[in-house]
Parts: structure tokens; C-alpha cells; sequence
């Protein structure tokens, strides 16, 4: 090697979720299914959002961000997933491998600190109702938006750089579906403790943080929810912070157990089945849940729904 960030691996191959011919069929089709439902209902929501005057508030931008993430988010992975899951070999290029990484983790981290400022902003929609607009103003919103994706941006370019300084000079069989920090190290001929040493540091310390400030948020809202007198009130208040509890503890749940344990050949095996959660199954299930749960996206819904058949 000439120099550091030479590298002899010109591709990387996938060893995939399974060798059966007839499973990866079968998961194929559900993966297809979940990904569609992914793409038509976060879409969906997006488009209701905008469409609906009485959508224009902080919760609902907040979640029109979230939606337009998700569909981001899994179309890092899942599109390739699909065409391997069809096809005999299984390849990525070098600088595919270090986008999908790139792509995942910026996307990844700026979704853990949009959730966070979901949770302050129903704190605030709680805990001090007559000063909500006030506090929660377009500027307030945005602001806290946009550091959610430079954090994001830039929490990613750290690991990007990184690993694509690392040398790589065979084998090239990443022990996953996409490329992901962990498995791609696993090949590296280079010293990667500082890599591993920064995923947990920085990777971890910013998933535990914004899922500690979001239970902090929930601990403060909780004790608003008890000074509610009627059980219909309760249910009520509870009701718009539900949905994003479901989100929160999916995300943050699969998140902490991935990037927080050693890198073992039967931690990698489990990485896989999580990173199928939280990039097949979960931003198909947020426009469900914030739907089923929502009943103020339900009757805008409706609304559009009855305004077309009238036109």
C-alpha cells in the first residue's frame, strides 16, 4: 500500500439475512409490502399535513419531518436489500458502501434528535397550553429542526471519514444486508479501536442522551398528566403523546442494543435482526400508529377524502 487510505477491495459483497432460495422469496414479498406501506404513508401524511390548514401547528411540522425521514431513512437500505434478495450476487462498491453508511447514520441520528424535540414540544403542549404558541413559534421550531439534522450531518461524517480511511485488502463479505459501521470494520487491516472506541462513545452517548432527554420530557409531562382531574382529561392529554412514545421506544430500543454491546460474530447476527426493525418495519409502522392514534389526522384525512369525491 502507498498510503493509509489506499485500499485493494474495489467492492463489498453482502452475506445477506438467509441462503434459502425460498425464504428470500418470502421475504421478498413482506419486505416489498412493509417498504410500499413505508413509502405510501409517510407520503400520505406529508401531503394531509400540507394540505390542511389546521395541520399548520409545531406537532404536525414536526411530523411532517419525521415522515419525510423515514422514507429516507429506509430507502438507504431496503431498495438493495430487495434487488439482493432476487439476485446471485450480492455486490456493492466501495463508495456505495461508504454512502449507505454515511447516508444511515446522518438520517439515523437527526431522526433520534427530531424525536427529542417532538417530546419537548409536547412538554410544552402539556405543561403550559396558553403559552404554547408563543413558545413554540415558527423560529423556536426550525431552529430546533435544523440542529436536529446538522447534528445528525455531522455526528455521521465523523464515521464516514473514519472508515473510509481505514485499508481494506480482502476478504470483502460484509456480514449484513447493507453497510453498517460494524460489520465493514470487521474487514478492515488496520487498528479500528478508535473507530469502535468513537461508535460507542459518540454513537451511543447521542442515542442514550436524546433518550434520556425525551424520558425527562415524559417524566415532567407525567406529572402534568396527574394534576388532571378528570380521567377524561387524562386520557385526552395522553392521547397526543402516545403515539410518539411507540416511535420512540421502537427507535431507541433497537438503536441502544446495536451500538452499545461488543462487535461478536453472534452480536453481528443479532444486529442484522434489529437492523431489519428499525429499517424494514418501523417507518412503516409510524404513519400507522400516528394515524390509528391521531384523531385530528383522521378527520383531515376524511376531509381531503370528501373534498376530491365532491370535485
Amino acid at each position: 500500500m502507498d498510503s493509509e487510505n489506499q485500499t485493494s477491495v474495489t467492492d463489498f459483497a453482502f452475506l445477506g439475512l438467509t441462503d434459502l432460495v425460498e425464504l428470500q422469496c418470502i421475504l421478498f414479498g413482506v419486505f416489498l409490502i412493509f417498504y410500499l406501506v413505508n413509502i405510501i404513508g409517510n407520503l400520505s401524511i406529508m401531503v394531509i399535513i400540507i394540505l390542511h390548514p389546521s395541520l399548520h401547528t409545531p406537532m404536525y411540522f414536526f411530523l411532517w419531518n419525521l415522515s419525510f425521514i423515514d422514507i429516507c431513512f429506509s430507502s438507504v437500505a431496503v431498495p438493495k436489500m430487495l434487488v439482493d434478495l432476487l439476485a446471485l450476487k450480492k455486490t456493492i462498491s466501495f463508495a456505495g458502501c461508504i454512502s449507505q453508511i454515511h447516508f444511515f447514520h446522518f438520517l439515523g441520528s437527526t431522526e433520534a434528535g427530531l424525536l427529542t424535540a417532538m417530546s419537548y414540544d409536547r412538554y410544552v403542549a402539556i405543561g403550559n397550553p396558553l403559552r404554547y404558541t408563543l413558545i413554540m413559534n415558527t423560529k423556536v421550531c426550525r431552529s430546533l429542526t435544523l440542529g436536529s439534522w446538522v447534528t445528525g450531518f455531522f455526528h455521521s461524517l465523523l464515521h464516514t471519514v473514519l472508515t473510509a480511511k481505514l485499508t481494506f485488502c480482502g476478504p470483502n463479505l460484509v456480514n449484513h444486508f447493507f453497510c453498517d459501521i460494524k460489520p465493514v470494520l470487521k474487514l478492515a487491516c488496520t487498528d479500528t479501536t478508535l473507530n469502535v472506541k468513537l461508535l460507542t462513545m459518540v454513537t451511543g452517548s447521542l442515542a442514550t442522551m436524546s433518550f434520556l432527554l425525551t424520558l425527562l420530557s415524559y417524566l415532567f409531562i407525567s406529572k402534568f398528566l396527574l394534576r388532571i382531574r378528570t380521567a377524561e382529561g387524562r386520557k385526552r392529554a395522553f392521547s397526543t403523546c402516545s403515539a410518539h412514545l411507540t416511535v420512540v421506544f421502537l427507535l431507541y430500543g433497537t438503536a441502544i442494543f446495536t451500538y452499545l454491546r461488543p462487535s461478536t460474530q453472534n452480536s453481528l447476527d443479532q444486529d442484522r435482526a434489529a437492523a431489519v426493525l428499525f429499517t424494514v418495519v418501523t417507518p412503516a409502522l409510524n404513519p400507522i400508529i400516528y394515524t390509528l392514534r391521531n384523531k385530528e389526522i383522521k378527520r383531515a384525512m376524511k376531509s381531503i377524502i370528501k373534498r376530491m369525491f365532491v370535485l
